[in-house]
This record gives C-alpha cells, sequence and structure tokens, in this order.
C-alpha cells in the first residue's frame, strides 16, 4: 500500500486514540492530579524511546548505507534533530497559545484570542510532531510505521483524557471540552500526511525526515511535558510513568519492528 495512505491512516488513529481518551470526561469521570501527572509522564517516555528507537536508529542505519559514512549519518542525524526542535521551538515562540499551568505564551497576540483558542492552538503544537512522526515511520517501512503508530496511540489515550479534564476545571462546559479535545487530535493525520509525503517525495529525504521528526518530539518532552508533570510534587509517579512508556515502547518497536 501506498506510504502516503497508511501514513494518514496511522495519523488517523492516533488522532481518534485522542477522542476516546476525552470521552470520559464527557460522561462526567475525573482524574485526580497526581494520576494526571503520571499518565503526562508515560506519554513522555513513549516519545522519548520512539524519537530514539524508531526515528534516531533508523535514521542513522538509512543515512550510512546511502552514503557509506558513520560520520555523515551522524552529522545527518545530529543536523535533523537541530532542525526539528528549532521547528517546534519557533511554533511555540510566534504561535500564540496558553498552556494550562504556564499561562500565555507566544507574544503579544495570544491576548487578542478567545481562551478556548490559546488553549487548542498549545495543544495542536503538541500534538503535531507526533503525528509528523507516525507519517515519516510509515515511510521507513511497515513495521517501523505499526510500532510508532501504536505507540503513539496508547499515550493519546490518558493525555486526551488529561486534556478534556482540564479543560473542564477550566470552567468550559463537558461536550465543549470533548469537542475540543477531539479536534487537536485532528492535526496529527495532518502531521503524519506532511511526514509521509516528505519522505516519499526521495529516498533521500528519508533520514533527515526521521530525525527531523525525532527532535520536534524531544523538544516537546523537554520543553512541555516534563515540566508540567513536575509542577505539583508528582515527580516520583511521573518519573515511574516515563519509565513505564519508555519501556512499552521499546518493547513494541523491537517486537513490532
Amino acid at each position: 500500500m501506498n506510504e502516503i495512505l497508511l501514513g494518514l491512516m496511522g495519523g488517523m488513529v492516533a488522532g481518534v486514540a485522542t477522542a476516546l481518551g476525552a470521552i470520559p470526561a464527557l460522561l462526567g469521570r475525573s482524574m485526580s492530579q497526581r494520576m494526571a501527572d503520571t499518565m503526562l509522564g508515560f506519554a513522555a517516555g513513549v516519545m522519548l524511546s520512539a524519537s530514539y528507537f524508531s526515528l534516531i536508529l533508523p535514521g542513522i542505519d538509512v543515512a550510512e548505507t546511502m552514503f557509506g559514512s558513520v560520520w555523515i549519518a551522524a552529522g545527518i542525524a545530529g543536523a535533523g534533530i537541530a532542525l526539528g526542535s528549532g521547528f517546534v521551538a519557533w511554533l511555540n515562540a510566534n504561535l500564540p497559545h496558553e498552556h494550562f499551568q504556564s499561562g500565555l505564551e507566544g507574544g503579544a497576540d495570544a491576548a487578542r484570542l478567545a481562551r478556548i483558542w490559546l488553549f487548542v492552538i498549545a495543544i495542536t503544537i503538541h500534538n503535531f510532531p507526533e503525528g509528523l512522526s507516525i507519517g515519516v515511520a510509515f515511510g521507513a517501512g511497515m513495521e517501523n510505521g505499526l510500532s510508532v503508530m501504536t505507540g503513539i496511540s496508547l499515550q493519546d489515550i490518558p493525555e486526551g483524557l488529561a486534556v478534556a479534564v482540564a479543560l473542564v476545571g477550566q470552567g468550559y462546559g463537558r461536550r465543549k471540552a470533548f469537542f475540543v479535545t477531539a479536534l487537536t487530535g485532528a492535526v496529527e493525520p495532518v502531521g503524519a500526511l506532511i511526514g509521509a509525503a516528505a519522505v516519499s517525495v526521495s529516498g533521500a529525504l528519508l533520514p533527515w525526515g526521521l530525525t527531523f521528526a525525532a527532535g520536534a518530539m524531544l523538544y516537546i518532552i523537554s520543553h512541555e511535558i516534563l515540566p508540567e508533570t513536575h509542577r505539583n510534587g508528582h515527580q516520583n509517579r511521573a518519573t515511574a510513568g516515563m519509565l513505564f512508556g519508555l519501556i512499552l515502547m521499546m518493547f513494541l518497536d523491537v517486537t513490532l519492528g
């Protein structure tokens, strides 16, 4: 099957997982802050493992095969990671958005938008690299794509619940919280389509695409997820969740890949 179609379908699965995670909030279920931090730690672990095992290492292998030099391969990987993290850093600095804990970011324009859209943009910045990684991973092969899609989708379920519960806690109705959470998940198929299309245009872009997606996710882990999990004194649970997510994603990558 065409890699672009596979990437799009993989992104759609992850987007649906985000919406599924928000269903308990729609039905009136809540989540303690301790559990939310644990689940966010789990998400960080999945993304960290996927970045290394499913994106960076395959990117180095592809580049080494192309150029016959481990030095060039390592250089491409480093440059790709830097470009990916820099791209998300630029989005974070220039798109007006608001985080649940840290407040407004992205310049003076943030004050001009309705608060709900600031949250949407913040979560979209978070979700886009996940979709991108799925699309690029499918460009590297079915097995690699399946492992990344499965891991990202698994962590999108508790992540979707955490987002929906946080929106309800900010005073938004349950239906609106569910709709907004589902809407933010819709960016993942878009990111997946872009990633799969980019690496399908030219095989030479594959190592760049893999490591670019890894860099984008690594920025999100360090700048967004881990600080959120440590704000409320639940570092131990968040760390345990991160280790579990990393091990689970590593297991999926080894067994499915």
